[in-house]
């Protein structure tokens, strides 16, 4: 029989501190461990190599088995080791994930192999399906889906591991159950939705503290975060007292900066998806310019900026994820109205008030990036509801962009989008792609169209539809030059193609705001 060498000081040390830190008890060797979201009734994502990876002792070797597949590698300097499988097809059929190390084996039983989201944002992705009667019939007929929930908190460091198991059922979110009921009944195969959202939580909550390399103000967001010792030692005591939190604690947790992406965001890198799916921006319309000094809660990027900081967060993900692939599906802001302390007053139907609206151009900018898909919602929420319960055909119209860019298939999956605006005379002729069958909902004269010329007063147009075209004029305006569709808070639209989806808020000017 071959004795095995005695373990070195440092391993044995390196032992005695997991011990003590609570990570599991050590009998002479520990225990290969695998990333927190391999667990029972996992979905692996299709078609891409996939990353498998744990702790284990420094040299030693780990393997994997899955699917008749065998791969080997030694756990680093650090004790981590990572491998990736070869991509696989789908299949529903229940296979075990198996990974060995010298003296322990870790199995994983009833794994699949299908399409998997990452669902993530504030409020509105957190907003429970039992609380919409269409989603909970979705509920009882789904099939194929799978759910992994992250355990809400927060975390001053990077974290390798988060609670959370994956459940042979579907997500506890309206949106994201919707997304995937529908992908699934186009893909026909296993969909497995990651959820990892909090309500109330900035853009830069889930933002890793490196981008403070290329984001002024969350650079200054995080300084100050550092040097607010008050701040710091609330956070601690919170996490370190009993649970439940009361309800003014867990607000305070999630509106802080960077801690949310330590804690339920970076230890899921990069477990192989197809992308991620982005419900959040209504923390961020507090001012249009970013950074007020109070309240504290609302320094963040603010409208105007939310656009490129999306932009920037997308890409650092993608290189988290080890994928310049990875899809983005972000969801629009619907209609809603709160009157901001900067601009005209105007309310919610007037496209000179300080609004949402600039908060959908903000994330239509980020869909400038290659493989990110902005769903439009336009036509749906309410005037007085930041939490609309209409998300049926928020997952619907994300599902459809999911199906047309990531699964390629022939549907039409977008609106009709502005291509381009042609000035004559006394009236203006927007052209639309994506505009077969141009019509309105309700048989009536498009609405939701306003015109201006350099005067920058605002005034409402008569719409006239001609095949792929929207004709407008106004008695007010002998030549008018900008056009500004579903520019407003709450738009009342109605005009949509032959799949009845909305068309695209737009504006043609670049007027400041």
């Amino acid at each position: 029989m071959t004795r095995r060498p005695r373990k070195s000081g440092l391993v044995r040390s390196a032992a005695i501190i997991c011990l003590l830190v609570g990570l599991g008890p050590v009998t002479g060797v520990a225990e290969v461990s695998v990333a927190s979201p391999f667990t029972d009734n996992a979905v692996l994502q299709r078609d891409m190599p996939l990353p498998v990876w744990g702790k284990a002792d420094p040299g030693e070797k780990v393997t994997v088995e899955f699917a008749g597949q065998t791969k080997s590698c030694a756990a680093d300097s650090s004790g981590r080791w990572e491998l990736r499988l070869d991509a696989m097809r789908a299949s529903a059929e229940p296979r075990v994930l198996q990974v060995s190390g010298q003296d322990s084996k870790r199995s994983f039983a009833n794994v699949v192999v299908g399409e998997v989201w990452i669902c993530s944002g504030q409020s509105n992705m957190q907003f429970a399906a039992k609380s919409v009667p269409e989603i909970r019939v979705l509920e009882r007929k789904a099939k194929g889906i799978r759910s992994f929930e992250v355990g809400k908190t927060v975390a001053f460091t990077e974290q390798d591991r988060l609670d959370g198991q994956w459940v042979d059922g579907p997500p506890s979110s309206a949106v994201a159950l919707a997304f995937a009921y529908f992908l699934e009944e186009a893909a026909d195969v296993p969909v497995g939705i990651i959820l990892t959202c909090w309500g109330s939580s900035s853009l830069e909550a889930w933002m890793p503290r490196d981008m403070t390399e290329s984001v002024p103000h969350f650079k200054t967001m995080v300084e100050e975060f550092d040097a607010d010792a008050r701040t710091r030692d609330r956070i601690a005591a919170i996490l370190k007292g009993p649970k439940p939190w009361s309800q003014a604690d867990d607000v305070f947790l999630r509106r802080q900066t960077n801690i949310l992406y330590n804690a339920m965001m970076h230890p899921l890198a990069p477990y192989a998806c197809r992308g991620l799916v982005w419900y959040q921006g209504e923390r961020n319309t507090q001012s249009m310019f970013g950074m007020p000094k109070e309240p504290w809660f609302s320094r963040n990027s603010g409208m105007l900026k939310y656009g490129e900081t999306l932009g920037q967060w997308i890409q650092r993900y993608r290189t988290e994820w080890q994928n310049d692939q990875m899809h983005f599906l972000i969801t629009m802001l619907p209609g809603y109205y709160q009157e901001m302390p900067t601009g005209p007053k105007m309310g919610p139907e007037h496209p000179a008030s300080h609004s949402w609206a600039w908060m959908r151009e903000s994330q239509l900018k980020a869909g400038e990036l290659g493989n990110v898909s902005v769903a439009n919602t336009v036509d749906l929420g309410d005037v007085k509801n930041v939490h609309p319960k209409d998300k049926l055909p928020v997952g619907q119209r994300l599902a459809l962009l999911a199906v047309r860019d990531t699964l390629d298939e022939d549907v039409v999956a977008e609106g009709p989008v502005m291509k381009r605006v042609e000035r004559q005379g006394d009236h203006l002729v927007v052209h639309f792609d994506h505009a077969d069958g141009l019509t309105t909902r309700d048989g009536e004269a498009p609405s939701g169209f306003w015109l201006a010329d350099d005067s920058e007063k605002w005034v409402e147009a008569r719409a006239e539809l001609k095949g792929r075209t929207v004709v407008l004029r106004s008695a007010d305006l002998a030549k008018p030059l900008y056009v500004r569709y579903a520019f407003v808070g709450k738009p009342k639209v109605n005009l949509v193609n032959e799949a009845g989806l909305p068309a695209y808020p737009f504006r043609s000017d670049s007027f400041a705001p």
